[in-house]
């Protein structure tokens, strides 16, 4: 049984941040210090100025199993609801049932397919895991569209984090030329796609939100790194949303 979302507050959604951070094999006394942010503060904005409120429909909360220590300089508290971000009207979500592809085309766990199935559940059956290192997926949109927000899913039956989230759009499927990338929190370029000043964050229900800033594209293209809990990545949910 799904909840219909109810945007509130962006205050109240803290887990991107923009900090300056150490090492990833640096514990949480790392924590997030920056002379140009303050450690938690919103960074996401408001979107489009006068545009309507993204809506979408949350997962139940189900927390499964020990999690272990989060050993990154996380920057947040965990969010109580998710932000009041506004896109342009007519925005509608592009990602529903498109075609998803992988650096992992034969996942150990799930399918592709579930990645825009339209189903944000937790628990087993609702997620694909991929290997280990870095890896990514790919949703194949049909033809290039202007996408103002994508709202990704990791896994969120137990806090983790995941590393070197980065977000990135094209026209190219091999991702080559004409790439702009729209989140990054890879603080220390492990992922060899350059630095980014978005804070790790760990996973909740309520899910990442990037501004796409109506960026042109027919791909979108998902990094990660393994997460803190193992080494695998995994995706329950990605939607992509624009005109």
């Amino acid at each position: 049984m799904k909840n219909k979302l109810i945007l509130t507050t962006l205050t109240a959604f803290t887990s991107i941040a923009l900090i300056n951070c150490g090492g990833k094999d640096g514990g949480d006394e790392a924590g997030a210090k920056s002379g140009d942010a303050t450690a938690g503060s919103a960074s996401l904005g408001a979107g489009t100025e006068g545009g309507v409120v993204l809506e979408t429909e949350l997962p139940d909360e189900l927390i499964e199993g020990t999690p272990k220590p989060i050993k990154l300089p996380v920057a947040h508290e965990d969010p109580t609801a998710a932000p009041q971000f506004k896109v342009p009207e007519g925005t509608v979500l592009l990602s529903k049932g498109k075609p998803v592809t992988s650096s992992d085309d034969a996942p150990i766990i799930g399918s592709l397919d579930l990645i825009t199935d339209g189903d944000k559940e937790a628990g087993e059956g609702y997620y694909v895991e991929l290997l280990d290192g870095l890896q990514w997926v790919q949703i194949d949109l049909g033809k290039e569209s202007e996408i103002y927000a994508i709202w990704l899913w990791h896994f969120h039956s137990q806090k983790r984090a995941y590393n070197d989230v980065i977000i990135q759009i094209s026209n190219d499927p091999k991702f080559e030329e004409g790439v702009t990338t729209i989140y990054n929190n890879d603080y220390d370029d492990s992922a060899g796609l350059g630095k980014g000043g978005f804070a790790p964050y760990a996973e909740t229900r309520f899910g990442l939100l990037a501004d796409g800033k109506g960026t042109k594209g027919q791909y979108v293209r998902l990094h990660s790194a393994g997460n803190t809990s193992n080494e695998m990545n995994h995706y329950i949910e990605v939607e992509v949303y624009g005109k």
